[in-house]
């Protein structure tokens, strides 16, 4: 008798992690596709203007288009494979946002940063993503934190690998995924605006500067984020900012964004 309450037991615990590996297993898919939404698309059926608008705000964002350089309507039209009109819309759009400048003859180009664009930069970011960083940290769950150490496990390997398209792809998404879990709609939107100003900057910078020499802050909000410090994940998120902007005061004083 005692054999057989034991196997139902033991059944029924089986079960029960079955069903909760399972659970969480969707709830990290959903986490994950908060993000790349973010990102680009969210493998939803969008119209077609909203994708070529989401596909020109991520070639602007992680600096496929050089701070600087000018692109004709036309020439967007190509790369971004669509029509004249969704593309002029699209533009429209990122101009709004401040990722691009018109520049008249029917061309545009992506602002080049100046030292006063930085300082206010630095400022806002510094204010605005430790914040994030500190509501985000008493709302991130195991697997959240299971999924951004994966994500920049895989930063690791394409700042090894020289891919700094990927690289930056994935910075993105593991701050957008801790933003996102800050639950403050305001002040994350607000946060993704300035990255789409400051973003081209970083395809330079790291083009340029040897990443991986730097501290790796990211573990750092690792480490706080589980021992449920959001104090020092705040602190750790501040001192990244801080860095990287660092890295483009330092390379704009080199003259760098020249185009």
């Amino acid at each position: 008798m005692a054999e057989i309450a034991a196997g139902v037991v033991g059944s029924t615990v089986r079960e029960v992690l079955k069903v909760e590996a399972v659970r969480e297993k969707t709830r990290m898919a959903a986490f994950e596709a908060r993000v790349i939404s973010a990102e680009e698309a969210d493998g939803t059926k969008v119209p077609a203007h909203e994708l070529v608008y989401r596909r020109l705000r991520a070639q602007v964002l992680f600096g496929e288009i050089a701070p600087g350089q000018a692109v004709t309507i036309q020439g967007l039209t190509a790369s971004l494979g669509a029509g004249m009109t969704p593309v002029r819309e699209a533009i429209r759009r990122v101009i709004a946002e401040g990722g691009l400048n018109f520049q008249g003859n029917r061309r545009v180009s992506v602002p080049v940063l100046n030292r006063a664009c930085i300082e206010e930069l630095v400022f806002l970011r510094a204010t605005i993503e430790p914040e994030l960083t500190r509501r985000a940290a008493t709302r991130l769950e195991a697997g959240d934190i299971d999924w951004l150490e994966a994500v920049d496990a895989e930063m690791d390997v394409a700042i090894e690998a020289g891919d700094i398209a990927t690289y930056l792809k994935r910075n993105h998404a593991f701050h957008s995924a801790i933003y996102e879990a800050a639950d403050a709609p305001i002040m994350a939107s607000t946060a993704d605006r300035l990255w789409l100003r400051f973003g081209p900057s970083l395809r330079v910078v790291c083009g340029q500067y040897d990443a991986a020499r730097e501290p790796d802050l990211h573990k750092d909000m690792l480490a706080a984020f589980r021992s449920g410090d959001a104090a020092a994940a705040a602190a750790a998120m501040e001192r990244d900012v801080r860095q990287g902007m660092g890295q483009i005061q330092s390379a704009l004083i080199e003259n760098l964004f020249s185009p």
